[in-house]
C-alpha cells in the first residue's frame, strides 16, 4: 500500500484526505513512478473546488518527478531506474507513487534534480508554449505578464530576458516586485498601488503592448484588453480571480481588432513529438543556467491542505513542492 491525497467531494482544502491506496502494476502503455517530489499548481485548486469537474473520488496534482519502478508492455522509451518528470492528466500526482500513461513521461537530464524537475514541468512548459507557440516572441517586443512573482511568472521573467524581450509584470506587493525584478522583469507594477493600464501606457509611450499573458482572469480581463496595441493578442491562460464573465465581441473591435485566445498546456503536449520538443527546450534553458527554478516553499505531502491555503492566500512565491 502507498499514501496519497484523495478527494471524495469538491470544496475547500479540508476535502483533501491523506489515505492508503493500492497502486498496482502498470498495464500496456503505462509506467509506475515512485515520486521524489511533487509540484503544486493553481490548477490543483480548480480541480479541488470543482471549477474543473472530474469523476469522484479522485486524486489531485498534475506534475512530479521521481524514479520509474516498472513499465508495462509496449513502453520502449523508459525503463526501470530512469529518472523522470511529467506534467500530465489525469490528476493524481499527490501520491507516493502512481501508475500513469507512459507517453506523458519524459526522462529527466542528469543535471536537473528531482525538486527542480517537479517544480518546473507544468510551469516551465506553460511558459514555453506561451512564448514559443501561442504568441511566438522573437526578441525586441515589450509584453505584459500578470502575476510576475508566481511560479510561472518568475520563469517567464527569466525566459523573456533570455529572448531579449522587455517584460512588464504585475504583482501584489513591494516584496513580490523586488523578486520579479531580481529574476529579470524590466518594469514591475504593484497593482495595489498603481493603475496597471495607466502604467503600461506610460511605459510604452501610449502605444500599448502586442501581447498580454493573463492568468488572473476576472479581475484583470478588461484592463488587459485596454493595454493592447491595435491587432494585439490577449492570452488568457488561467482564472485565479475567477472566470472571465461573458463579453461582447464588439469589445475587441472597438479597441483595435484585438485577438483573444484561451490555450491550455495539455492541448500543446497531447502529441508525444510536441512534448519531447517542448521539454527539450525547457531542459536546455534550465540546464544552461538561463532559467533557474526558484523552489521557495516545501511541504510534506500530508500537509497538502495547508499548502493549498497558502497558495490561495497568495502567500507563496515562485514554485512550491510537496515531499512524499
Amino acid at each position: 500500500m502507498s499514501k496519497a491525497i484523495r478527494i471524495s467531494r469538491v470544496g475547500g482544502p479540508e476535502v483533501m484526505e491523506y489515505v492508503e491506496v493500492d497502486v498496482g502494476a502498470p498495464g500496456p502503455g503505462e509506467v509506475r513512478v515512485r515520486h521524489a517530489a511533487i509540484g503544486l499548481n493553481y490548477i490543483d485548486v480548480y480541480y479541488r473546488n470543482g471549477a474543473y469537474p472530474q469523476p469522484l473520488p479522485a486524486g489531485l496534482g498534475m506534475e512530479a518527478a521521481g524514479v520509474v519502478e516498472a513499465v508495462g508492455a509496449d513502453v520502449t522509451h523508459l525503463q526501470p531506474g530512469d529518472h523522470v518528470a511529467y506534467a500530465a492528466r489525469p490528476p493524481g500526482a499527490y501520491a507516493e507513487e502512481r501508475v500513469m500513461p507512459a507517453a506523458q513521461v519524459v526522462r529527466l537530464p542528469a543535471a536537473i534534480d528531482f525538486d527542480t524537475g517537479a517544480a518546473m514541468m507544468l510551469q516551465g512548459l506553460t511558459v514555453q508554449y506561451l512564448f514559443r507557440r501561442t504568441y511566438p516572441l522573437r526578441g525586441g517586443e515589450t509584453i505584459l505578464f500578470h502575476a510576475a512573482a508566481g511560479g510561472v511568472g518568475l520563469i517567464a521573467c527569466q525566459w523573456a530576458r533570455a529572448l531579449g524581450v522587455t517584460m512588464i509584470g504585475t504583482v501584489g506587493s513591494d516584496e513580490k516586485a523586488a523578486l520579479a525584478r531580481a529574476h529579470g522583469c524590466a518594469h514591475v507594477i504593484n497593482y495595489n498601488k498603481e493603475n496597471f493600464v495607466e502604467r503600461v501606457r506610460e511605459i510604452t509611450g501610449g502605444a500599448g503592448v502586442p501581447v498580454v499573458y493573463d492568468s488572473i482572469g476576472k479581475d484583470t480581463f478588461t484592463g488587459s484588453l485596454d493595454c493592447l496595441a491595435p491587432l494585439g493578442m490577449l492570452v488568457s491562460f488561467g482564472a485565479a480571480s475567477g472566470p472571465v464573465p461573458p463579453f461582447s465581441l464588439q469589445e475587441l473591435a472597438s479597441r483595435g481588432s484585438l485577438y483573444v485566445t484561451r490555450p491550455t498546456l495539455f492541448t500543446h503536449i497531447a502529441r508525444r513529438d510536441d512534448l519531447e520538443q517542448m521539454a527539450a527546450e525547457l531542459f536546455l534553458m534550465v540546464g544552461s543556467g538561463k532559467i533557474k527554478i526558484p523552489v521557495n516553499q516545501r511541504y510534506a505531502l500530508k500537509d497538502a491542505a495547508q499548502a493549498h491555503r497558502d497558495l490561495e492566500a497568495r502567500k507563496t512565491t515562485g514554485s512550491t513542492i510537496l515531499l512524499p
